[in-house]
């Protein structure tokens, strides 16, 4: 919460100054492209910089070494980040095979080596198929998961390695790219939840050796594509230059939202169902959250259909006047 603060001693009838620019209500999504070095907060504060945002957040971290996608929610969108964490996403990821790391990337300390053995395009596949579908994957020690109050990458920067349960996660797809002596390229969609890192060193060992990811790229969130992406350099070009066209980047709230179902109702009814009333609602779907829209085309919210012919708010969206539109 924000504070007004009166410093002792000074005095009140000289005017203040203040050098930054005033922060502005903004709703809205940024797709950023993130780049290597930034850790997703950091990218997050520099964006929010940028736009003069009063409220920002982030879904679906990624590692300070790892590019790609981040979805930036602003304002409204903030609403929506739970969402977009439950997203599959895609991966491209090329790995350094024949050597193992103590956290399974780049940036880590060399802790094994091994042979490479030669394999063919056929035994890559066989090997990568039993990767596909729902799989039991035990989280790394270098992770964001907390034990005790603690990240476990802080316990393992102590030396200290503790059991961690498998979790199941869902693959997709696993698409091999490239395959030599050293390097291995893959595509993978898979469901919230997995580690790559961990995809990666267990798929070197089924193929008879170790390895760990060099490089890491996050490609698709949810229905969002590459091409979508922001690069963080034009972010900060047209922040100078042409801070409009900074915002028209931003997407409209509910795209997040474009897998789920949508259902309008009547305009007489948005002022009810937007003050927490379930609302009647003609629907061929018979259950399940669906994205709510008034007579007017406004998106509301998301609301969860009842068995008798009503929707029920779940999640409501307000509108400000900086409101991204949808492309």
């Amino acid at each position: 919460m924000a504070m007004n603060l009166r410093i002792s001693g000074e005095s009140t009838d000289s005017p203040r100054t203040n050098s930054r620019p005033p922060k502005i209500a903004i709703d809205g999504l940024l797709l950023l492209n993130k780049p290597a070095g930034l850790t997703s907060n950091q990218a997050l504060q520099k964006v929010k910089r940028l736009l003069r945002a009063k409220k920002a957040g982030h879904t679906g971290s990624l590692d300070p070494a790892a590019t790609g996608m981040l979805p930036l929610c602003f304002g409204e969108a903030t609403k929506v980040c739970a969402y977009l964490l439950n997203a599959d996403k895609t991966y491209r990821v090329a790995a350094r095979r024949g050597e193992a790391t103590d956290t399974g990337d780049a940036d880590g300390t060399l802790t094994e080596t091994a042979v490479v053995p030669a394999l063919t395009e056929d035994d890559w596949q066989q090997i990568l198929r039993r990767f596909v579908g729902e799989i039991q994957q035990v989280p790394p020690m270098y992770s964001a998961l907390k034990r005790n109050g603690k990240r476990l990458y802080e316990l393992a920067r102590q030396g200290q390695v503790v059991e961690r349960e498998a979790r199941p996660v869902r693959i997709h797809e696993i698409l091999l790219l490239e395959a030599n002596r050293s390097r291995l390229v893959l595509r993978v969609h898979c469901s919230k939840g997995t580690y790559i890192r961990t995809l990666v060193e267990d798929i070197a060992i089924a193929a008879g050796t170790v390895a760990h990811t060099a490089n890491l790229h996050r490609e698709t969130v949810g229905s969002f594509l590459e091409d979508d992406m922001l690069n963080m350099n034009d972010a900060e070009n047209w922040a100078e230059t042409a801070p409009e066209r900074l915002k028209e980047r931003l997407l409209a709230p509910d795209t997040a939202l474009a897998d789920m179902p949508c259902v309008s109702i009547a305009q007489e009814t948005s002022g009810p169902f937007i003050n927490g009333q379930p609302v009647a609602v003609a629907s061929e779907q018979a259950k399940g959250e669906v994205r709510v829209y008034g007579g007017d085309g406004r998106f509301l919210g998301v609301g969860e259909l009842t068995n008798n012919g009503f929707v029920a708010p779940r999640r409501i969206f307000g509108a400000t006047a900086d409101i991204a539109k949808n492309p």
